[in-house]
């Protein structure tokens, strides 16, 4: 497991004071408004930041950081991630898993047959899709549910589905 979890991407400067536009990777954009500071992570350095003022355009996450007061202080992290040590948010409800977690599991059938890998979740809004690429690069988009996703065990690396009719 990562110590990092990576909030956002800087995609944007917003005004002329500084403010940054962030495309948000978590379900609730509020989390930026509980913490303090983060990490921005360009290329492998990670370097800390303050946060001064959280707001929202839209589906994106405004952040004004302490010491970047101009668009072009501001432009210099574009194309950055925030990130913030996984500590920061505590223990996860039982049965709760940051997406970060469970790309690359390798995926079984109850039978113990080999789909491959995750590669991808995303959300549909009624449930989360996972994508899993076998050896050969064939996806299989498996639907997040309890029929269908029967055991997570992150310290094995391996997800247990039952392929439904259909799949």
């Amino acid at each position: 497991m990562n110590k990092y979890l990576e909030l956002g991407q800087i995609v944007n400067t917003k005004g002329l004071k500084g403010e940054v536009k962030i495309n948000s990777f978590t379900e609730d954009n509020t989390k930026f408004e509980r913490i303090s500071k983060v990490f921005i992570k360009r290329k492998e350095t990670l370097k800390e930041y303050e946060i001064e003022k959280v707001g929202y355009n839209k589906n994106q996450v405004i952040i004004k950081f302490k010491n970047i007061n101009t668009v072009e202080e501001a432009e210099t992290l574009r194309n950055s991630y925030i990130v913030v040590d996984r500590e920061i948010f505590g223990k996860l409800p039982e049965g709760v898993y940051y997406i970060a977690d469970l790309i690359g599991l390798e995926v079984y059938t109850e039978n113990n047959e080999y789909l491959g890998k995750v590669d991808d979740i995303f959300n549909t809004g009624s449930n989360d899709i996972y994508v899993v690429k076998d050896d050969l690069g064939k996806q299989k988009l498996l639907p997040g549910i309890d029929e269908v996703i029967k055991k997570i065990d992150l310290e094995e690396g391996k997800i247990i589905v039952n392929l439904i009719e259909g799949l």
